[in-house]
């Protein structure tokens, strides 16, 4: 289709209703992995853990021990007892381990459940697939060329790097209820605050360029997007842990924190997703600053787009370098990378409603 004709106003209702049908199936799936948390919480991880947990004070505090705590790359806790110099305590089971698969596989209505959900999301992302599809065939071009078709784009490369680490054989069954609930939170966003109808691009917009660096752009953030979600489950998971390596209360939360990988892998997982995605970010913004040579006559000219966009570069680069030399882990990484993926969301929403510039013209 020519880039310059009107819009087809027969694809676009189709992209709508795909939207549409998108969201409910996601609302399906996030329900399907709720439920899932739900029964597999009565399953094996809980009933060690009541029999823990219930055991009378007096047997737990007979023998006076000293409490390690140690977190295995697979995702399992052991709390190991010792004791004090000079006494002998009977052996003591570990309270149950949480490892990726008992967080998922712990019952078979569990598990039955959780593959309902990774069925839904996968027809989910091929309903928002042909959305974002027939909205680009609608107009001829690039369907990313304001904040609604951002925000769908963006969406669907969250998803699709879920769906990519579960095809990868990782096992991330656990991330889908995280997930499922963002991509309906910014879906939402989209539909009701954000939509604009399909038409054709601003002169600004018309270029080859819009495909390279918006897409590189929507791919870094769809990963960069897992791996804040990682990173977020990887402090509440952190704060269960010490509460357990020190005898505090756990509180009402306890169980799903219990289901959840160890605190080290769900580290491993968020360093390696910023680590992959990160040359391609760089690429994106090397790629904005040709572009604004070819539209505008000069490579970088501190327009608030382009200032966000190095602000969230410097911002991964010093997590990733932190990791790499200084040998940061655990909080404080974790708290750096979800400064660069805050400084990545308020580039997107915040720079383009807020603040006027030379980008301006994408519009809500």
């Amino acid at each position: 289709m020519n880039p310059t004709s009107t819009a087809d106003q027969t694809l676009a209702q189709l992209s709508n209703g795909l939207i549409y049908s998108a969201i409910a199936v996601n609302l399906l799936a996030f329900l399907a992995h709720c439920a899932e948390w739900a029964f597999g919480s009565r399953g094996r991880i809980a009933r060690l853990s009541a029999t823990n947990d219930t055991k009378p004070a007096a047997a737990r505090t007979a023998t006076k021990t000293h409490t390690d705590l140690r977190a295995d790359a697979e995702g399992g806790i052991t709390v190991l007892t010792r004791p004090a110099a000079g006494q002998k305590t009977a052996a003591t089971p570990p309270p149950p381990t949480a490892d990726d698969s008992a967080a998922v596989n712990d019952s078979p209505r569990a598990d039955l459940l959780g593959r309902i959900g990774i069925a839904l999301t996968t027809l989910a992302f091929l309903l928002h697939l042909g959305s974002v599809l027939s909205r680009a065939w609608s107009v001829g071009r690039p369907p990313w060329g304001n904040m609604y078709e951002f925000s769908t784009a963006f969406a669907l490369a969250a998803t699709g790097t879920y769906l990519g680490l579960l095809a990868a054989r990782k096992k991330v069954r656990w991330l889908g209820l995280p997930v499922s609930f963002s991509v309906l939170l910014t879906l939402g966003l989209a539909v009701t605050v954000l939509y604009v109808d399909s038409a054709q691009l601003v002169p600004a917009l018309d270029s080859y360029w819009l495909w390279i660096h918006v897409s590189a752009a929507i791919i870094s953030g769809g990963v960069f997007h897992t791996a804040a979600v990682a990173t977020l489950l990887y402090l509440v998971r952190d704060r269960w842990e010490h509460a357990v390596a020190e005898g505090r209360k756990q509180g009402r939360l306890a169980p799903l924190w219990r289901r959840l990988p160890s605190a080290a892998s769900l580290d491993t997982l968020s360093y390696r997703l910023n680590a992959l995605v990160f040359p391609l970010w760089t690429f994106a913004v090397i790629a904005g600053a040709v572009w604004a040579e070819a539209a505008w006559g000069r490579y970088w000219g501190w327009d608030p787009k382009e200032t966000w966009a190095f602000i969230t570069w410097v911002a991964y680069a010093a997590y990733l370098h932190a990791r790499a030399t200084a040998g940061w882990k655990g909080r404080r990484a974790a708290y750096l990378g979800l400064i660069a993926f805050a400084a990545f969301v308020f580039n997107y929403y915040g720079v383009n409603i807020f603040i006027t510039g030379l980008h301006s013209y994408a519009g809500v």
